[in-house]
Order: structure tokens, then C-alpha cells, then sequence
């Protein structure tokens, strides 16, 4: 009884090279099109790096962004905002600290 086991080694040979090919091809693939797209890309992330918001509007922001917040977080918690108040108040005023400078120094 004989074993053919060289028509199997030669198949999965064969699959691994065509998978290894493939995935050479998607790389180069993807560096060619950052390569082209380069300026573009430059282009759109640009204004990330432009001055933004200052300490002031960004106090306003986050004043309004942290009282809606802290609204949905007292409507889920099923005692609404007087039964919640004692975790409320110091919970709005690090939110608005953490959202406050977070959007200063992010925009």
C-alpha cells in the first residue's frame, strides 16, 4: 500500500505561493494608491492642524455638551434628576472640566 503523499505537498505548496503572490499584489496595491493619493490626503487632514477654538467657546460648548449628558444619565438611571442629584452635581462638574479642556485642545 503506497501513499501518494507528493501530488498533496505539491497542492498546498501551490495554494500558499498563490495566497503569498496575492498578498504581495494587495500590498503593493495599497502603497501605490497612498502614494497617489498623498497630496490629497495632506490636503484633507490640513485643517486639523489650523488654529481652533479657543478656551472661551469651548467653556460654551461644553457647558451644553455636558448638561445633555448629564440629562441622559439621570433619565436612564430611573430616579430622575432630584434622586440622583448628590451624584449629579459633582459628576457635571468633571464632565464639563473633562470636555471643556478636551475640546479646546482637540479643535
Amino acid at each position: 500500500m503506497k501513499l501518494n503523499i507528493n501530488t498533496s505537498d505539491s497542492a498546498d505548496k501551490r495554494s500558499a505561493r498563490t495566497t503569498a503572490v496575492l498578498l504581495v499584489m494587495i500590498i503593493l496595491a495599497l502603497v501605490a494608491g497612498i502614494v497617489l493619493l498623498a497630496p490629497e490626503l495632506f490636503a484633507a487632514i490640513e485643517p486639523a492642524f489650523s488654529d481652533g477654538v479657543g478656551l472661551r467657546t469651548s467653556a460654551i460648548i461644553s457647558f451644553f455638551v455636558t448638561l445633555v449628558v448629564m440629562l441622559l444619565f439621570t433619565l436612564a438611571a430611573g430616579d430622575g434628576l432630584i434622586g440622583e442629584l448628590q451624584f449629579v452635581l459633582p459628576a457635571f462638574f468633571v464632565f464639563f472640566l473633562f470636555f471643556w479642556l478636551g475640546i479646546a485642545w482637540l479643535f
